[in-house]
């Protein structure tokens, strides 16, 4: 069934000239001719999409998703143009409207408040609603604060990826993050499910240095799955997604407890759907081929 699946999604993104397409084939060990040629011209078009100081169109997260996707082209982050759109990234921490601003009785009882955050990044003053928003996974937040913690989670991982982790701000978001997570012993509740996942994926970026904290995540992820194979209150391919970056036993374990999910899922044209519908065929193309690594 692995195989057949795997079939479909190779079909598909045969042809596609994407960033999604390119990965896909790169996963699959199936490059085109053309591969290599796409890749400049990908990265040729992004840049040109950003503007002189490093953001695109559209703000925070459009900029944040460019820096990842430059990354995943294999642009050297000390190169233009990844460097001007990390560069700009970075200069979102501690902005005003970051997770964690302000205080209140409630949110000092749960160490989220600035006393006991730091580090994150903003997606824009409070006073500018910035939901429903949904990231490129398909991701849908609609509560703000949810929203504006996973767009600093996301920023972290660019900045990980680039190789600030070093830099002193980008270590208090990692460290805040870990010690978040020693509050977590349930699956729901004050914290979205969502939003652990998130979590989980920030600090596999991390490295070493937060394997263990990833794994406890990770546990409690597999913990909770349901019968299905899916997770109560929480996006399937967030969880995917999150759980194959975690890279842990429990986490393969998980994700091969919901192929048959995945499986029925996908549609004869070896997608998921039509929401993210590249994005989700990759992340459920890169679970496939984790989980067949084993077999």
């Amino acid at each position: 069934m692995i195989a057949t699946a795997l079939e479909r999604l190779a079909l598909f993104f045969s042809a596609e000239p994407s960033r999604q397409g390119l990965l896909a084939r790169l996963a699959l060990c199936r490059p085109g001719a053309d591969d290599a040629a796409l890749r400049e011209r990908l990265a040729v078009r992004l840049e040109e999409e950003l503007r002189p100081d490093g953001s695109a169109c559209g703000g925070a997260l459009p900029t944040i998703w460019h820096a990842h996707e430059l990354l995943d082209l294999a642009t050297p982050a000390a190169a233009e143009p990844a460097r001007r759109s990390v560069q700009w990234v970075l200069h979102l921490q501690g902005r005003p409207g970051a997770y964690g601003e302000g205080c209140d009785r409630e949110r000092h009882s749960r160490h989220l408040c600035e006393h006991y955050l730091a580090g994150f990044f903003s997606p824009g003053p409070l006073t500018e609603r910035i939901t429903p928003v949904t990231f490129p996974n398909g991701k849908v937040y609609r509560a703000e604060p949810a929203a504006r913690f996973a767009i600093s989670c996301l920023a972290l991982r660019a900045a990980l990826r680039a190789g600030h982790g070093d830099r002193p701000s980008v270590r208090r978001h990692v460290d805040t993050l870990a010690a978040l997570t020693e509050q977590w012993s349930g699956w729901g509740g004050y914290f979205p499910p969502d939003l652990i996942v998130v979590v989980m994926h920030a600090l596999a970026a991390a490295g070493a240095e937060r394997r263990e904290v990833v794994s406890r995540l990770a546990a409690l992820a597999a913990a909770h799955q349901q019968e299905d194979g899916g997770w109560p209150n929480t996006d399937f391919f967030h969880a995917l997604e999150g759980l194959r970056a975690a890279g842990t036993d429990a986490a393969r374990a998980a994700v091969r407890r919901a192929l048959p999910a995945l499986l029925e899922r996908q549609r004869p044209d070896g997608t998921f759907g039509p929401t993210a519908q590249q994005e989700r065929a990759l992340i459920g193309l890169r679970a496939l081929v984790w989980v067949g690594e084993e077999l």
